[in-house]
């Protein structure tokens, strides 16, 4: 999938903003390399969340800063397989990864559910987690996430959103925010 095709899913889902200013392009430039290890950030194309190129890259991944409507920091680095799964998460389609995917968070996110992928926020019952510099890993094989466990307080990698389309491995790799 084209990242201007994700991109502008995005922005039909409501993500869009005006068009940033310089200053703010390099703040969100700055915000999406946050989110990938020091190795690939002169390599991978960032975009803003109206298909604004903030970074040319040469390699698979694609970097995004936190998105617009979320309170806090959640920038992201995706694969090719990571960015399909993005699209079919915003779309509520089906997905099976055709090949391993990893996607980088490591500025850590401001919350997400770990059972629903569509949560707005805390409940009783969704198991909401802050999680702090994480990696997350896609795999062709859902049957090979039976093994893990799906509870983020044992500490060690875990998958969040088991049983559903969108089930994936979460690796923590820094302290909690």
């Amino acid at each position: 999938m084209k990242t201007s095709m994700l991109i502008l899913t995005l922005a039909l889902c409501g993500l869009a903003q005006a068009a940033p200013t310089d200053e703010q392009k390099q703040a969100l430039l700055a915000d999406a390399l946050k989110a990938a290890p020091p190795t690939l950030r002169d390599s991978v194309t960032v975009v803003d969340w109206e298909q604004n190129v903030l970074q040319q890259g040469h390699g698979d991944y694609t970097c995004f800063p936190t998105p617009p409507r979320l309170n806090g920091t959640a920038p992201m680095c995706m694969d090719g397989p990571w960015r399909e799964w993005a699209q079919a998460w915003m779309e509520k389609k089906t997905f099976q990864a055709r090949a391993m995917g990893i996607s980088y968070m490591l500025a850590g996110d401001g919350g997400a559910s770990n059972t629903d992928p569509y949560a707005d926020g805390p409940t009783d019952d969704n198991q909401w987690i802050v999680e702090g510099p994480h990696l997350m890993i896609l795999v062709p094989d859902n049957s090979l996430l039976d093994t893990l466990p799906t509870d983020p307080g044992q500490g060690g990698p875990y998958v969040m959103w088991k049983g559903t389309p969108y089930a994936h491995i979460m690796i923590p790799v820094g302290a909690r925010n």
